[in-house]
């Protein structure tokens, strides 16, 4: 009797590392693929520079919740997440009880990690802090002094997961009482509100990025 052939594994398609060229004649990085959401979220709000406060502690909080998880599936749920977190007001979020956190524990719209809540809490503090000594946003570009990082990334291999700058923020905030904070979710956030640019040089976004780092944001 002859023995049963296994069925053949699918093969992963291999991982595109350099920018690809679109339909629409524009070439992107190449991880939001064809998903309209992921490639709008590419075009109009990854590596542009944020220098508001409200803005950066909501891509803080959500990097975290991020943690294990794809950006897509937090993007997907973001309009949600604002509206169980009340608009991202860190005035709000530091008042949150008991009742409160359980409540969001039962809210099917968000990632319900109550370790996560509990750092959004922490955050909170932290942000309301540093409005003593500024606001985030100044204390979090200090960092960068006050300009973005332009890197020149040919391919998504050139791109690293973290840097001594990532590990040095991770470090102060940890230092502060956050969490969900490391080095890799630093950078993930740093990348996404521009304190450096790593569009990849063959993508449509990376000078227009790089003149926007140019501008004024006084």
């Amino acid at each position: 009797m002859s023995e049963k052939k296994k069925p053949a594994k699918a093969l992963k398609p291999p991982r595109i590392h350099d920018a690809v060229l679109h339909a629409d004649g524009r070439c992107r990085c190449p991880w939001p693929g064809e998903d309209p959401l992921y490639v709008a979220y590419h075009d109009e709000e990854w590596g542009v520079p944020e220098w508001n406060d409200r803005a950066l502690f909501e891509k803080l909080i959500l990097d975290g919740f991020q943690a294990g998880l794809s950006w897509i599936t937090i993007l997907r749920k973001r309009d949600a997440f604002r509206t169980a977190f009340d608009g991202f007001r860190p005035e709000k979020i530091v008042r949150y009880d008991e009742a409160k956190i359980e409540a969001l524990m039962q809210n099917a719209g968000i990632v319900r990690n109550r370790a996560k809540i509990r750092a959004t809490i922490a955050l909170a503090r932290i942000t309301l802090d540093l409005r003593k000594q500024g606001g985030l946003a100044k204390h979090l570009w200090g960092f960068v002094d006050g300009k973005p990082i332009q890197n020149k990334r040919k391919s998504m291999r050139d791109i690293v997961a973290e840097t001594d700058i990532s590990a040095a923020i991770a470090k102060d905030l940890r230092e502060r009482g956050g969490n969900f904070v490391g080095p890799t979710i630093i950078y993930a956030f740093m990348q996404a509100t521009g304190m450096v640019n790593d569009h990849l040089v063959d993508c449509h976004r990376h000078a227009e990025c790089a003149a926007l780092g140019r501008k004024s944001h006084v």
